[in-house]
């Protein structure tokens, strides 16, 4: 069965203008919202728990299944509540995963992230991640929200395939050591190694955020660190473009006959 749906204010419209505004309403409510066909497709090829689907007439949307709520607006409608400048046609809503960190590490090679507050790098990163076979993401303290709109879009559907935790670096620690995996921090020391010559292939890479670098606490934790080799006058590197060189080495040393 098909809603139809016309006006701005209605109760709905008014919930997904808040899902796309604010981080506390997503934690309360339980849910995030995700933007385009492209991305509603890949929620579903990777099962997850879509609950609506709101929609213009013209929308070509994949075969949805049962028990998904399905609206049609529109377009001005849309246009209200997609945080898109130019919407696609569809945007639906689905239910967060449970947060928190794993009660154990059986992964080889995961990416942390502290203080990386962009929206777009934290998204990019996870797709990356994903690109590079990470066993997962986990984002510390001061991370932007990874259900934000603009989180979810940059990840390109990786969102829905890789496993993705938050915590703190006291909870974190424990799970590392009982993993047996060294937390290596992308930062500058007197112990810096080139990454190059560093074993990634079971290792916990952390990368902070771009103006800030690591946290004092988070380097004191580090079993190491690393550095991407590059030009002298060159100070740094986007995090997201950080995090995907760092993860590029992980995959190539896992490279049969390396």
């Amino acid at each position: 069965m098909v809603e139809r749906i016309t006006s701005r204010t209605n109760p709905l419209m008014t919930h997904i203008r808040k899902l796309v505004s604010s981080r506390s309403y997503r934690e309360k409510t339980g849910e995030f919202l995700g933007d385009g066909i492209k991305l509603l497709a890949e929620a579903l090829t990777w099962q997850a728990a879509v609950t609506t689907v709101v929609y213009t007439p013209d929308a070509a949307l994949p075969e949805l299944p049962e028990g998904i709520r399905r609206v049609e607006v529109p377009r001005d409608v849309m246009k209200s509540i997609s945080p898109m400048e130019a919407p696609q046609g569809a945007l639906f809503l689905a239910k967060r995963p449970e947060g928190g960190l794993p009660r154990e590490l059986t992964g080889r090679r995961y990416l942390v992230l502290e203080g990386v507050q962009d929206p777009g790098n934290v998204g990019t990163i996870l797709r990356t991640a994903d690109a590079f076979g990470a066993d997962g993401l986990i984002l510390l303290e001061g991370c932007a929200d990874l259900y934000n709109p603009k989180t979810v879009r940059a990840s390109m559907g990786a969102i829905f395939r890789c496993y993705t935790w938050s915590g703190t670096l006291t909870e974190l620690l424990p799970l590392l050591r009982k993993a047996e995996l060294p937390l290596l921090g992308a930062a500058l020391r007197s112990d810096t190694a080139d990454v190059r010559d560093v074993d990634l292939t079971r290792a916990a890479i952390l990368v902070g955020s771009e103006g800030r670098g690591l946290s004092e606490a988070a380097l004191a934790a580090c079993d190491g660190t690393i550095r991407i080799p590059m030009r002298e006058r060159c100070e740094s590197l986007n995090a997201a473009i950080a995090a995907a060189a760092l993860l590029w080495e992980g995959y190539r040393q896992d490279a049969p006959g390396r």
